[in-house]
């Protein structure tokens, strides 16, 4: 450690874990304990350090007026239209939450604005669902970045409260019965905070502990539940998946047949078998066609029909294939009067860009396209609960901010509902690019840059994620433009274990082969030097939650390949997590270590239990909050105390605390305050300047 920084103390306890015969050393466990006065100690003088050496980047706070500039547009999330009237939610340009609104006509008026319910910014409007008719509208809100909602019902027409609050739920779907007195939503026991979810079927206006059990009862604790009700409230779907394994289990039942509060469901799906949801239209009987978009028996998805008196797979018949070029991401159904059958919009990510097309549904023929405006990404498609020929759904690229599109399906014609937002265009431009990994496999990523081309070597950036299924779609970021703008290139890689390629690329890079995810990291960093995008010394990575353990493994794996390393909310005692937050959810996805052979996996890449003294890391931001239920801090706090103990590099690790904030929404402008405190770092390491 250079004699010119000192950093806060931070004793090492002789504590070690004994896993399945292995010695496993734990030095920093007092820090898992964020009461304990030495965690209290240390995180208060690492917040001071911290802001001393924030005070020696140059051009911090110019990071900081570049990306709030580039972030000031407006933006209007995806509307919901029901009955006569449309919900949709803004934020205008410089404001640091979005409004809810309704539209009646030409008349708009606002509904909800969480600012009112507390100037300070920490509360924040989760989500949002209208009753069928449009009069009355659930929200869940939360504070202070837990994620732990409360739920509300508003009157629509009056903006009074209608209903609530009802406690201990968390980012529930909400499934309304016709005429807006009763509706289904997804609560936990009182028992245990994070897990033991329930469904309930709650009438407004009734207290909460009267609320009907319908679904939950002796399943495992960690099972994640969705609920839906078609707008005709004949059909009730319901999902069950054991943490986040996608290949959840999924249940129907006919609502006129059995009470809503006594459902029959009966199996669609069993549990482990594919990713399958139920779509129907309203009015549909029980021997009229209903579809399914699955992965079940082909990892990039198809579509299939059947119906809801013989919904099991045995039933299944295949109407839109499998491609080979491209993995269907949803199927969104237009039934309405104004159209002679039913219309399907399949929307599809090939090699993590979007695509929609247009099929008939009687027999799958596809009819043609939604054009987008370039490669970009696309967002939930919204239609008319009550069958419409109108669809919306937002999309964005890399030199596009978030935009709403409007499709009509009796003209084919498509175009921006919202306005368009008030920026110039970025001066940027973004391609598509390969490499090989380590056992040859294939491994894309985008990269965007001021020319288009490697003309010379820049400064660049690498951004990865490789978990869940999830894609690394094209999308507009503020941080991203104000570092092309200044001269840098930025690469976002598209790694085995993400959903990039379907369902085989994403267990490509789950459990025990979870290497892979960070051989094709490490692949695409030496890519960007090989291709001439880069050179040694200009080269930095950032990630957060599953990326920040993707970090934390690259700076541990590789340390002399990067120059600055941003870890944001990480992961990275696997040894341990599933201890603390969210993380008994993610076994499906990294291992348990209760298990011998999971555990030895999970500590061969642990991060925390890599760090070797006397080794010169990189300079290492590592960023968490205090509201954080989803990646509990405590894994920042021990990799930063370790790097410290261990590092002979001259550059820094440095823990950025945030309080009043947690893992999703936030305000804002605590967002920009947060990337461009993590520009500037990797700036002041990489030498530049805003443009």
């Amino acid at each position: 450690m250079p004699s010119s920084r000192r950093y806060p103390d931070a004793p090492r306890d002789d504590v070690v874990q004994e896993l399945h015969g292995l010695r496993v050393p734990d030095p920093y466990r007092w820090l898992e304990d964020s009461e304990d006065p030495r965690t209290l100690r240390w995180t208060a003088e690492q917040e001071a350090l911290y802001q001393a050496e924030r005070a020696t980047w140059p051009d911090a706070d110019r990071w900081r007026a570049e990306l709030a500039a580039l972030n000031a547009t407006d933006l209007v999330i995806t509307p919901k239209a029901r009955g006569s009237r449309i919900f949709v939610e803004r934020r205008d340009a410089g404001r640091d939450h979005p409004v809810l609104y309704v539209r009646e006509g030409e008349a708009e008026r606002p509904l909800l604005d969480v600012r009112a319910l507390d100037p300070a910014g920490r509360t924040v409007l989760e989500s949002w669902e209208p009753s069928v008719e449009g009069d009355r509208l659930a929200c869940l809100i939360s504070r202070d970045g837990t994620e732990d909602a409360t739920l509300w019902v508003l009157d629509v027409a009056t903006g009074a409260v209608a209903d609530g609050p009802i406690d201990r739920v968390r980012r529930t779907s909400i499934g309304w019965l016709p005429g807006g007195e009763a509706f289904y939503y997804v609560g936990r026991l009182a028992s245990e905070a994070l897990y033991q979810r329930r469904i309930y079927l709650h009438k407004v206006g009734s207290e909460p502990d009267t609320d009907v059990l319908v679904f939950g009862e002796g399943r495992e604790r960690t099972q994640f539940y969705t609920v839906a009700v078609t707008p005709d409230g004949r059909w009730l779907t319901v999902t069950a998946a054991t943490g986040t394994d996608r290949g959840a289990a999924v249940y129907l039942a006919d609502l006129s047949t059995s009470p809503p509060g006594c459902p029959d469901l009966r199996p669609v799906q069993e549990a482990g078998q594919g990713r399958t949801r139920v779509r129907i239209a309203p009015g549909t009987g029980p021997h009229d066609p209903m579809w399914l978009r699955t992965d079940r028996d082909a990892a990039r998805g198809r579509v299939v029909v059947c119906t809801p008196a013989d919904p099991a797979p045995g039933a299944w018949r295949e109407l839109i294939a499998e491609r080979p070029d491209a993995v269907l991401d949803d199927l969104t159904v237009l039934s309405g009067p104004e159209l002679a059958r039913p219309i399907g919009l399949v929307s599809w990510i090939r090699h993590a860009a979007a695509e929609i097309t247009v099929h008939d549904l009687t027999d799958g023929r596809e009819l043609g396209t939604v054009p987008l405006p370039g490669v970009g990404s696309i967002g939930r498609i919204s239609v008319r609960p009550e069958a419409g020929h109108e669809a919306w759904f937002p999309y964005t690229d890399y030199v596009t901010p978030p935009l709403v599109l409007h499709y009509d399906a009796r003209t084919g014609q498509v175009g921006p509902w919202s306005p368009a937002p008030g920026i110039d265009a970025p001066r940027m431009k973004a391609g598509l690019e390969t490499c090989r990994s380590a056992d040859g496999t294939t491994v894309r990523m985008f990269v965007a840059s001021p020319s288009g081309s490697p003309d010379r070597p820049r400064p660049a950036i690498l951004m990865g994620y490789g978990g869940f299924g999830v894609s690394m779609s094209p999308r507009y970021s503020p941080l991203i433009v104000a570092w092309v703008e200044a001269g840098g290139i930025f690469a976002t890689a598209c790694l085995r274990g993400g959903g990039e390629e379907g369902e085989e690329w994403h267990r490509a890079g789950r459990g025990p082969r979870k290497q892979n995810t960070f051989d094709d990291f490490d692949a695409v960093a030496d890519h960007l030097v090989e291709a001439g995008w880069t050179r040694p010394g200009r080269l930095a990575i950032i990630g957060g939650s599953n990326g920040g353990l993707l970090v934390g493994v690259a700076l541990t794996q590789h340390p002399g390949k990067y120059s600055a390393a941003v870890c944001m909310s990480p992961l990275l005692d696997m040894a341990r997590y599933e201890l603390h937050g969210l993380g008994p959810s993610w076994v499906p996805e990294y291992g348990s270590a209760a298990d011998p052979g999971q555990a030895r996996t999970l500590l061969s890449y642990s991060p925390y239990h890599h760090v070797v003294p006397d080794v010169a890391y990189p300079p290492v931001l590592f960023t968490a909050s205090d509201g954080d239920t989803r990646v509990d801090p405590l894994h920042a706090r021990k990799m930063c105390a370790a790097l410290q103990h261990a590092t002979s590099g001259k550059g820094p690790a440095l823990f950025r605390f945030e309080r009043g904030v947690g893992h999703g929404v936030r305000s804002a402008s605590s967002g920009v305050a947060l990337f461009a405190d993590c520009l500037a770092f990797i700036a002041a390491h990489l030498g530049v300047s805003p443009a």
